[in-house]
């Protein structure tokens, strides 16, 4: 029986996972979390054989929770499970350690295979990223602007897309905002951009944001 941890802030979608997985035989939901901290809590309590990662839960989460995950367990299967199906974000977290990647408008027969894949120790990559994957041949030149961002410039950049402020990210990532001011600097002129308004437009032509 492949034991599950189900980790995602969003109640409606952890229900999902769960109705999906009761008509899986050989799996089970051992464990939900809402954020980082209760994920690394759960691992600490309890074995899975897979942990179903959302990206951008409160607190750790992303890159940094997925090599937290590992310092703790090196072995652990983790598939991510997000709204992005861009291939710089499944890059990122597939380097950092995550076994696989499936983004949220994946088909119920493809989650239930990644599902199986990687909780027996395989590795799978969403379609749409394995795609973009093989037909990639960019330059240097040809690098989207966000994809030279770094981890938390590139999480700030998001926060910011989505309407959040100085303070509340500042709140969220545990750092001063004036640190975050900082990484927003950097941020936009590394992108050439000049608004909030601006950066949001990018995000969602890009399909950063929902």
């Amino acid at each position: 029986m492949i034991r599950v941890l189900i980790a995602d802030d969003h109640a409606i979608v952890r229900g999902g996972l769960k109705q999906i997985f009761s008509i899986m035989e050989d799996v089970t939901v051992a464990g939900e979390a809402t954020n980082g901290t209760e994920v690394l809590d759960a691992l600490h309590h309890g074995q899975f054989d897979l942990i179903m990662l959302d990206l951008t839960m409160p607190g750790i989460c992303g890159v940094d929770l997925i090599k937290r995950i590992r310092g703790q367990n090196a072995k652990q299967p983790i598939l991510v499970f997000s709204m992005h199906n861009e291939l710089q974000v499944a890059k990122r977290v597939l380097q950092a350690g995550a076994s696989g990647f499936v983004t949220k408008g994946s088909m119920q027969g493809d989650l239930m295979t990644a599902v199986r894949k990687v909780a027996s120790g395989g590795r799978y990559l969403d379609q749409v990223i394995a795609e973009q994957m093989m037909f990639e041949n960019k330059s240097s030149v040809d690098i989207l602007p966000h994809e030279s961002l770094s981890e938390r410039e590139l999480r700030v950049m998001l926060m910011i897309a989505k309407g959040w402020n100085i303070k509340r990210i500042a709140a969220e990532l545990f750092i001063s905002g004036k640190t975050v001011s900082t990484h927003k600097a950097r941020l936009m002129q590394k992108m050439n951009i000049q608004s909030n308004a601006e950066l949001v437009r990018y995000a969602a032509d890009h399909g950063l944001i929902e």
